[in-house]
């Protein structure tokens, strides 16, 4: 009895060894699979880490050589026999660099090719630029505008390309955008980014927008323009308080004249204001009409005030050919008297206010527009046809994609 029982165990203890034996290869193998699957994951996610670390490099790179092609347009003319590259360009704080190259000339427009690498990993963007003005907007602001009863937004010049007409502000502020009633708008309103239309725009009764409202899907950049470097650096020849005629450029300390004073502007001229200007009692500015080289680039280091039939009277009834450029501490431009107003005005840092009915025949932009009284304003489109040595002009992205 006892050996049948030794029998049986030995029996046992033949079928358990090879048992165990596959449950430790079973393990194994479930051990190898799970560390080579931990490893495929760690390395796919570095790969893809690689990726977008390349994508962002690529980008880096790009956005540097749109700079680098802004900072050249400020030397006029425009030069491109030298346009922006880099080889191998290491960026901070990551382990990636960027290669990029600007090409392209004057007629057929300038492309950017841009290359990330991270490690192993490369990504390439492209994007073809364009040019763009201060006055893509018949008016916008940073701030509020406010357009009295009766006011119409219209043309003085359509777009041949068919591009509506625009008015605009960065601001999402409850109200910023106050259209009293009978206002007519003839395009497209844009308020700031994720702003909610509806609860920007303030409209009264019987107000008519032509086109779309909706909010822009990046802030309107609205820098300060630069004084040439050679009015900045010249001496100034004091202030004007007369009549006189200006033939050549040249900086001044003011301009303040009345009783029907007139500077007569009769030559491609650019003024640099230091402080303010004020036209009192049918004082003017002229800008030539029977000169056709006759305009008047306004650089404003302080204010801007016309009163008692005190104007600017652009003989021209071209508003290119006169741009008023407020500076960093010009806070207000005034318009305290009527008539009809031929020009573009760019001050982002001040409040422009029509205090009596002044028909505008061009384009704003400013801190805030402000109307006590009816009166209209006429956007002139070709306000944003630029060339490459006009005032303020910058590259943007116009198409981009990947490879």
């Amino acid at each position: 009895m006892k050996s049948d029982l030794r029998k049986t165990n030995s029996l046992r203890s033949g079928s358990i060894l090879p048992l165990t034996v596959v449950a430790i290869a079973v393990m194994v193998t479930l051990g190898v699979g799970l560390l080579e699957l931990d490893l495929q994951s760690k390395l796919t996610a570095n790969r893809d880490g690689f990726e977008i670390t390349a994508r962002a490099a690529a980008d880096a790179g790009l956005i540097k050589a749109i700079s680098e092609m802004n900072q050249k347009l400020q030397n006029k003319p425009w030069n491109d026999s030298t346009l922006p590259q880099a080889t191998d360009d290491a960026l901070p704080n990551c382990e990636a660099t960027c290669t990029y190259v600007a090409s392209g000339d004057k007629a057929n427009g300038y492309s950017i090719t841009s290359t990330g690498d991270a490690r192993l990993a490369q990504r390439t963007v492209n994007a073809s630029l364009r040019l763009k003005g201060l006055f893509d907007f018949a008016v916008f602001t940073k701030e509020a505008l406010s357009l009295k009863n009766g006011t119409k937004v219209d043309w003085y010049m359509t777009d041949p390309t068919g591009q509506p007409l625009k008015v605009g502000t960065n601001s999402t502020a409850t109200g910023s955008v106050a259209l009293n009633s009978g206002v007519t708008i003839n395009g497209d309103i844009a308020v700031g980014v994720s702003g909610d239309p509806t609860a920007v725009i303030d409209d009264k009764s019987g107000v008519t927008v032509a086109g779309d409202s909706y909010a822009l899907t990046e802030e309107q950049k609205l820098p300060i323009i630069d004084v040439p470097d050679a009015l900045k650096s010249d001496s100034s020849k004091g202030s004007i308080t007369g009549s006189l005629t200006i033939l050549t450029s040249g900086k001044y300390n003011l301009i303040n004249i009345g009783n029907s004073k007139v500077i007569m502007i009769n030559g491609p001229v650019t003024l640099y204001i230091t402080g303010d200007i004020t036209l009192d009692s049918s004082a003017q500015i002229q800008i030539n009409n029977a000169n056709p080289n006759a305009s008047l680039n306004l650089f404003l280091g302080g204010n801007l005030v016309f009163k008692n039939g005190g104007f600017v009277n652009n003989l021209t009834k071209d508003p290119k050919r006169f741009l008023i450029f407020g500076l960093a501490n010009c806070r207000s431009i005034d318009f305290r008297t009527a008539g009809n107003f031929y020009g573009a005005i760019y001050a982002p840092n001040a409040d422009v206010m029509s205090h009596n009915s002044v028909q505008i025949y061009g384009a704003i932009v400013a801190n805030s527009f402000i109307q006590d009284v009816w009166a209209n304003l006429y956007y002139d489109a070709s306000l944003r046809n630029v060339s490459y040595d006009d005032i303020g002009v910058r590259f943007t992205v116009a198409r981009w994609y990947e490879n």
